[in-house]
C-alpha cells in the first residue's frame, strides 16, 4: 500500500481556490456586464474588430458566457470543460487588447468595466491587462491539467492517475 504524496493532497485543494477564484472573476466580469448590454456592446465595438450590428451581438452574448463559465467553475460542473472555456475566452481577449495596444487604439479593454473610448489624455494600461489575462489563462490551463477539486458537482477529490494507482494495488 502506497502513502499519498503531497501533491495528491495539495493538488485537490489548490484546484478548489483556483476553481473558485476563476468563477469569481468571470462572475464579477459577467454581473457588471450583463445589467447594461448597450454598454457591453459598446465596448466590443471600441475594439473595431467588427461591424456595429455583429457587436452588439457579441456585446449581448459575451457576459451571459462569462456567467455560465463562472457558474460551472462555481459549481465545479463539466470543471474541465469550463476551464477549456475559460482559457479560450483568455486567449481571445489578450489578443483583442493586443489588436488595440498594435493599432494605437485608447480605450478601456472593458473586461471589469463599461469599456469604451478612454478619455483624451489618458493612456490605458493593456500591459497590466494582458499580464492580468494571462495570468488567468494560467490557472485555466491548470484546471485543464488538473481539474478534480473539493466541493465540486464533478466528484472526487483525486485525480485519474492516482484513482488509477490505488486501483492496481
Amino acid at each position: 500500500m502506497r502513502t499519498e504524496s503531497s501533491w495528491s493532497r495539495l493538488q485537490p485543494w489548490l484546484s478548489t481556490i483556483i476553481r473558485l477564484g476563476l468563477a469569481a472573476v468571470f462572475l464579477v466580469a459577467g454581473g457588471l456586464k450583463v445589467t447594461d448590454l448597450d454598454g457591453s456592446a459598446r465596448a466590443v465595438n471600441a475594439y473595431e474588430l467588427m461591424p456595429w450590428e455583429v457587436a452588439k451581438i457579441v456585446g449581448a452574448v459575451q457576459p451571459v458566457l462569462e456567467i455560465g463559465i463562472g457558474l460551472l467553475l462555481l459549481l465545479g460542473l463539466a470543471t474541465r470543460l469550463a476551464a477549456w472555456l475559460a482559457a479560450i475566452s483568455m486567449v481571445v481577449f489578450i489578443a483583442g487588447i493586443s489588436s488595440a495596444w498594435a493599432r494605437g487604439l485608447s480605450i478601456d479593454c472593458g473586461c471589469f468595466s463599461k469599456g469604451g473610448a478612454l478619455p483624451v489624455g489618458t493612456s490605458p494600461n493593456y500591459t497590466w491587462d494582458i499580464v492580468r489575462d494571462v495570468a488567468f489563462l494560467a490557472l485555466a490551463v491548470f484546471l485543464i491539467l488538473f481539474p478534480s477539486s473539493r466541493f465540486s458537482i464533478d466528484g472526487g477529490s483525486k485525480n485519474t492517475s492516482t484513482m488509477e494507482e490505488s486501483e492496481r494495488e
